[in-house]
């Protein structure tokens, strides 16, 4: 066999086992790649938590529900909720906000303005708000920070609780009288035992058309709960996560929504 032939055979060898070589190399960073993105465990970055009427709850909702609670009217320390008082609410809001889809009631969306009116309302008389000066845009800030909200969110949240408290004084309100001689027990019974003897009560002629609108609301109330209670029963909600279950919470939740006196 000839030089020129030798060397031939002998390149060709080195080709294969250079090529072999490099195939070996590529298949261990493909291995080591695949390593490297397999999670050793899986990651559960949110959950279904509860089901209303087909609509989704999600575990990120809960926790976020639970951080605006600190701007309901009813929260005078500034505490958040607990999950399953959130949950509760959750529920309620999406049983209602599927009642307004259905009824169509698109008049009630409020302006950008109205909004931002509502917020600068609630900056300067919501108890919470009052205590930790969010009437400054600096402390308004800072309590964003400290409770864990963003502006966009505190927007949206007003937006939709304004929307149905509309919803709420429209279907309930319109219809509902008031009697003169309820307004006349109200101030003998429930106002005037409120003032200790020496004291001067006002006249009724002067806080009539405030009582008229505490028995208004009461009824309004009163009507919502039922309403709400009801509409729960006939639809389907499920609580998926059994720590989130609650026995007694529901009216306490429900009723919150219907409340339009506090700041």
């Amino acid at each position: 066999m000839s030089r020129d032939a030798n060397s031939r055979i002998l390149s060709k060898r080195a080709s294969r086992r250079w090529s072999a070589l490099l195939l070996l190399s590529a298949l261990g960073v493909c291995k080591i790649s695949a390593q490297a993105v397999e999670p050793s465990a899986p990651v559960v970055l949110d959950r279904v938590v509860a089901v209303v009427n087909g609509r989704a709850i999600l575990s990120s909702d809960v926790q976020e529900e639970a951080l605006l609670s600190v701007l309901e009217p009813g929260e005078s320390q500034g505490a958040k909720d607990s999950p399953q008082e959130a949950l509760e609410r959750l529920i309620s809001r999406t049983i209602i906000r599927q009642q307004i889809r259905e009824e169509d009631a698109r008049t009630i969306e409020p302006t950008q303005q109205e909004v931002a009116e509502r917020i600068g309302q609630m900056r300067k008389l919501l108890p919470v708000c009052v205590r930790e000066n969010c009437a400054t845009d600096a402390g308004w800030n800072i309590f964003l920070v400290t409770h864990g909200l963003t502006e966009p969110r505190v927007n949206a949240y007003v937006r939709g609780r304004m929307q149905i408290l509309r919803f709420i004084e429209m279907r309930f309100r319109q219809g509902v009288q008031i009697s003169q001689d309820e307004i006349d027990t109200y101030y003998r019974n429930t106002l005037l035992p409120q003032y200790k003897t020496g004291q001067s009560a006002p006249p009724l002629d002067q806080v009539a058309p405030r009582i008229q609108e505490i028995l208004l609301q009461q009824q309004v109330n009163a009507m919502f709960d039922g309403w709400l209670d009801s509409l729960r029963k006939q639809g389907e909600v499920e609580i998926l996560d059994p720590s989130l279950e609650t026995a007694g919470n529901f009216s306490k939740a429900g009723s919150s929504e219907g409340k339009a006196t506090a700041p």
